[in-house]
Protein backbone atom coordinates (compact mmCIF):
# COMPACT_ATOMS: atom_id res chain seq x y z
CA UNK A 1 0.00 0.00 0.00
CA UNK A 2 1.33 3.38 -0.59
CA UNK A 3 1.97 6.21 2.02
CA UNK A 4 -1.16 8.39 0.14
CA UNK A 5 -3.18 5.16 0.10
CA UNK A 6 -2.55 5.00 3.53
CA UNK A 7 -3.10 8.17 4.62
CA UNK A 8 -6.42 8.57 2.48
CA UNK A 9 -7.60 4.80 4.66
CA UNK A 10 -7.01 6.60 7.98
CA UNK A 11 -8.55 9.92 6.59
CA UNK A 12 -11.87 7.61 5.50
CA UNK A 13 -11.99 5.89 8.49
CA UNK A 14 -11.39 9.21 10.81
CA UNK A 15 -14.47 10.39 8.48
CA UNK A 16 -16.34 7.18 9.36
CA UNK A 17 -16.33 8.22 13.25
CA UNK A 18 -17.09 11.54 12.71
CA UNK A 19 -20.79 10.61 10.74
CA UNK A 20 -21.12 7.86 13.57
CA UNK A 21 -20.78 10.45 16.34
CA UNK A 22 -22.54 13.55 14.52
CA UNK A 23 -24.31 11.86 11.91
CA UNK A 24 -24.69 14.57 9.11
CA UNK A 25 -24.98 17.74 10.28
CA UNK A 26 -21.58 18.92 10.31
CA UNK A 27 -20.69 17.68 7.21
CA UNK A 28 -18.94 20.92 5.39
CA UNK A 29 -15.16 20.21 4.13
CA UNK A 30 -13.88 22.37 6.35
CA UNK A 31 -15.80 20.30 9.11
CA UNK A 32 -14.95 16.93 7.95
CA UNK A 33 -11.54 18.01 7.09
CA UNK A 34 -11.51 19.40 10.70
CA UNK A 35 -12.33 15.47 11.73
CA UNK A 36 -10.21 14.26 9.45
CA UNK A 37 -7.45 15.87 10.96
CA UNK A 38 -6.34 17.61 7.89
CA UNK A 39 -6.63 20.72 5.85
CA UNK A 40 -9.36 21.42 3.11
CA UNK A 41 -7.22 20.89 0.90
CA UNK A 42 -5.63 17.56 2.07
CA UNK A 43 -9.10 16.46 2.26
CA UNK A 44 -9.46 17.04 -1.45
CA UNK A 45 -6.08 15.67 -2.41
CA UNK A 46 -7.21 12.56 -0.56
CA UNK A 47 -10.90 13.04 -2.29
CA UNK A 48 -12.32 13.99 -5.43
CA UNK A 49 -14.44 15.93 -3.71
CA UNK A 50 -16.87 15.94 -0.63
CA UNK A 51 -18.98 13.58 -2.62
CA UNK A 52 -16.17 11.22 -3.02
CA UNK A 53 -15.38 11.77 0.41
CA UNK A 54 -18.99 10.81 1.85
CA UNK A 55 -18.82 7.91 -0.41
CA UNK A 56 -16.19 6.42 1.21
CA UNK A 57 -16.57 7.64 4.88
CA UNK A 58 -20.25 5.78 4.30
CA UNK A 59 -18.69 2.55 2.62
CA UNK A 60 -16.56 2.26 6.22
CA UNK A 61 -19.22 2.98 8.31
CA UNK A 62 -21.41 0.18 6.03
CA UNK A 63 -18.56 -2.26 6.34
CA UNK A 64 -17.91 -1.77 10.32
CA UNK A 65 -21.92 -2.76 10.36
CA UNK A 66 -21.35 -5.45 7.68
CA UNK A 67 -18.71 -6.80 10.09
CA UNK A 68 -20.92 -6.62 13.26
CA UNK A 69 -23.60 -8.57 11.39
CA UNK A 70 -21.14 -10.95 10.09
CA UNK A 71 -19.85 -11.93 13.45
CA UNK A 72 -23.47 -12.76 14.31
CA UNK A 73 -24.61 -14.17 11.31
CA UNK A 74 -21.90 -15.68 9.04
CA UNK A 75 -21.90 -16.53 5.49
CA UNK A 76 -23.15 -19.92 4.88
CA UNK A 77 -25.31 -20.32 8.05
CA UNK A 78 -29.31 -19.95 6.59
CA UNK A 79 -31.96 -19.19 8.46
CA UNK A 80 -35.74 -19.19 8.21
CA UNK A 81 -37.11 -15.74 8.02
CA UNK A 82 -38.74 -15.39 11.30
CA UNK A 83 -35.38 -16.66 13.08
CA UNK A 84 -33.33 -14.70 10.32
CA UNK A 85 -35.62 -11.10 11.59
CA UNK A 86 -35.47 -11.75 15.50
CA UNK A 87 -32.01 -12.16 15.13
CA UNK A 88 -31.35 -9.04 12.42
CA UNK A 89 -34.20 -7.61 14.89
CA UNK A 90 -31.78 -8.19 18.00
CA UNK A 91 -28.92 -7.19 16.42
CA UNK A 92 -30.11 -3.82 14.85
CA UNK A 93 -31.32 -2.24 18.35
CA UNK A 94 -28.08 -3.00 20.37
CA UNK A 95 -26.70 0.28 21.74
CA UNK A 96 -23.77 0.26 20.10
CA UNK A 97 -25.58 -0.14 16.37
CA UNK A 98 -27.70 2.65 17.38
CA UNK A 99 -25.61 5.06 15.73
CA UNK A 100 -25.29 2.79 12.39
CA UNK A 101 -29.23 3.19 12.11
CA UNK A 102 -29.34 6.82 13.06
CA UNK A 103 -26.98 7.59 11.15
CA UNK A 104 -28.58 5.56 8.06
CA UNK A 105 -31.78 6.88 8.51
CA UNK A 106 -30.52 10.65 8.12
CA UNK A 107 -28.79 8.77 4.49
CA UNK A 108 -32.10 7.54 3.69
CA UNK A 109 -33.68 11.00 4.24
CA UNK A 110 -30.88 13.09 2.28
CA UNK A 111 -31.80 10.72 -0.48
CA UNK A 112 -35.47 11.33 -0.50
CA UNK A 113 -34.95 14.83 -0.66
CA UNK A 114 -32.67 13.88 -3.43
CA UNK A 115 -29.71 15.71 -2.12
CA UNK A 116 -26.39 14.45 -3.81
CA UNK A 117 -24.15 11.96 -2.88
CA UNK A 118 -26.86 9.98 -1.02
CA UNK A 119 -29.23 8.69 -3.72
CA UNK A 120 -26.23 6.40 -4.78
CA UNK A 121 -24.81 5.79 -1.50
CA UNK A 122 -28.32 5.01 -0.38
CA UNK A 123 -28.74 2.95 -3.36
CA UNK A 124 -25.11 1.12 -2.48
CA UNK A 125 -25.51 0.13 0.84
CA UNK A 126 -29.39 -0.90 0.17
CA UNK A 127 -27.84 -3.33 -2.40
CA UNK A 128 -25.31 -4.63 0.00
CA UNK A 129 -27.52 -5.01 3.32
CA UNK A 130 -30.18 -7.03 0.72
CA UNK A 131 -27.76 -9.25 -0.51
CA UNK A 132 -26.43 -10.14 2.89
CA UNK A 133 -30.07 -10.79 3.95
CA UNK A 134 -30.71 -13.01 1.27
CA UNK A 135 -27.29 -15.09 1.46
CA UNK A 136 -28.74 -16.10 5.04
CA UNK A 137 -32.24 -16.87 4.40
CA UNK A 138 -33.28 -20.54 3.48
CA UNK A 139 -35.59 -20.29 1.12
CA UNK A 140 -35.03 -21.87 -2.34
CA UNK A 141 -37.28 -19.73 -4.46
CA UNK A 142 -35.32 -16.44 -5.43
CA UNK A 143 -38.17 -14.72 -5.98
CA UNK A 144 -39.52 -15.20 -2.76
CA UNK A 145 -36.40 -14.64 -0.88
CA UNK A 146 -35.44 -11.21 -2.45
CA UNK A 147 -39.42 -10.33 -1.75
CA UNK A 148 -38.39 -11.71 2.04
CA UNK A 149 -35.44 -10.45 1.89
CA UNK A 150 -36.81 -6.48 1.32
CA UNK A 151 -39.35 -6.94 4.02
CA UNK A 152 -37.02 -8.11 6.82
CA UNK A 153 -34.73 -4.75 5.40
CA UNK A 154 -37.88 -2.57 6.01
CA UNK A 155 -38.98 -4.04 9.21
CA UNK A 156 -35.35 -3.37 10.64
CA UNK A 157 -35.43 -0.14 9.26
CA UNK A 158 -38.47 0.60 10.41
CA UNK A 159 -37.21 -0.31 14.14
CA UNK A 160 -34.78 2.67 13.95
CA UNK A 161 -37.34 4.52 12.50
CA UNK A 162 -39.69 3.77 15.70
CA UNK A 163 -36.52 4.29 18.10
CA UNK A 164 -36.26 7.48 16.50
CA UNK A 165 -40.29 8.47 17.15
CA UNK A 166 -41.15 6.49 20.06
CA UNK A 167 -38.02 6.19 21.73
CA UNK A 168 -35.83 3.30 23.05
CA UNK A 169 -37.85 0.71 24.86
CA UNK A 170 -41.12 0.74 22.27
CA UNK A 171 -38.22 -0.28 19.60
CA UNK A 172 -36.76 -3.16 21.97
CA UNK A 173 -40.25 -4.58 22.48
CA UNK A 174 -40.99 -4.58 19.11
CA UNK A 175 -37.76 -6.28 18.62
CA UNK A 176 -38.27 -8.51 21.42
CA UNK A 177 -41.72 -9.59 19.32
CA UNK A 178 -39.58 -9.91 15.88
CA UNK A 179 -39.54 -13.56 15.78
CA UNK A 180 -43.28 -13.79 16.57
CA UNK A 181 -43.81 -12.74 12.96
CA UNK A 182 -44.88 -15.30 10.48
CA UNK A 183 -44.05 -15.99 6.70
CA UNK A 184 -46.16 -17.91 4.73
CA UNK A 185 -44.67 -20.23 1.82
Amino acid sequence: MTVRAAQRQMVTERLAGHLLATGLARTSVRQMAAAAQVSDRMLLYYFRDKAEALGEAMGHVAAQLGGRLEAALPAGRRLPPERLLAEAARIATEPEVRPFMALWMEVIAAAARGEAPFAGIAGQVTAGFLGWIETRLDIEDAERRAATAGLILAAIDGLALLEIGAGVERAAAAAARAGDVRFTP
